[in-house]
């Protein structure tokens, strides 16, 4: 979500300065940059060495709330990210949100979209291991493939399942998870490693471009 479906990377970071700051402890963009993508409760430890005197959930309850009222003033969307939405709802792709935000802040994104785009939300609060660790797309995978036989006659396989990221942690997850990745890279550099295709934006992406991915498996390694 963060940084794929909207760009509240900026919030984040500018709420974390300003929570390190009033706790008299020092921040910069190198320390912030390597929070993205990572599981909030790993976040909430890094900035408690920064001089943070909270516990780890109640830090992550008071960047999320910053987080969400910052997207009730406005939403930034990524571009293109609404458009392939809707297209594979109106082509009946099923989609589901995986992130490492918190219900909150996943809730208020996916409310403002249109109402059966998504079919579900992954949240970093409803896993035990978050991101790199593939926990999160394991469950995404099997809440989506758990009537899809009742639903089509088959059995849905991983290689049919496409998950978008843009961190290093993202990519890293999903193609742990066994499903093909597609990297598009925004605040963090992904590197070609043969584990996951690269996209420079999802602008002008659609469903033909996906599907002609997904007969290009990358590598063994995600198949």
């Amino acid at each position: 979500m963060d940084g794929t479906l909207v760009d509240t990377e900026p919030y984040w970071i500018e709420s974390q300065y300003r929570l390190v700051t009033e706790h008299g402890g020092t921040w910069d963009e190198e320390k912030a940059h390597h929070l993205v993508g990572q599981a909030l409760t790993y976040s909430a430890s890094v900035l408690q060495d920064a001089g943070v005197q909270m516990g780890v959930r109640e830090i992550i309850d008071h960047l999320t709330a910053q987080v969400v009222n910052r997207c009730a003033e406005r939403i930034p969307w990524r571009p293109g990210a609404r458009d392939l939405l809707q297209e594979l709802h109106r082509e009946r792709v099923r989609s589901a949100m995986v992130t490492m935000s918190f219900t909150p802040l996943a809730r208020a994104i996916a409310d403002a979209l249109p109402t059966g785009q998504l079919e579900f939300v992954v949240t970093g609060d409803m896993v035990s291991a978050g991101k790199p660790d593939p926990e999160a797309y394991h469950l995404a995978f099997d809440t989506m493939a758990a009537n899809h036989e009742v639903r089509t006659g088959a059995p849905l396989r991983r290689q049919k399942c496409l998950a978008i990221e843009d961190s290093v942690p993202g990519t890293a997850a999903a193609a742990a998870s066994g499903l093909v990745t597609v990297a598009v890279p925004h605040y963090s550099p992904l590197p070609a490693t043969g584990q996951w295709h690269l996209l420079e934006t999802l602008a002008g992406t659609g469903l033909a471009d996906l599907q002609e991915l997904l007969v290009r498996e990358p590598s063994p390694a995600v198949a």
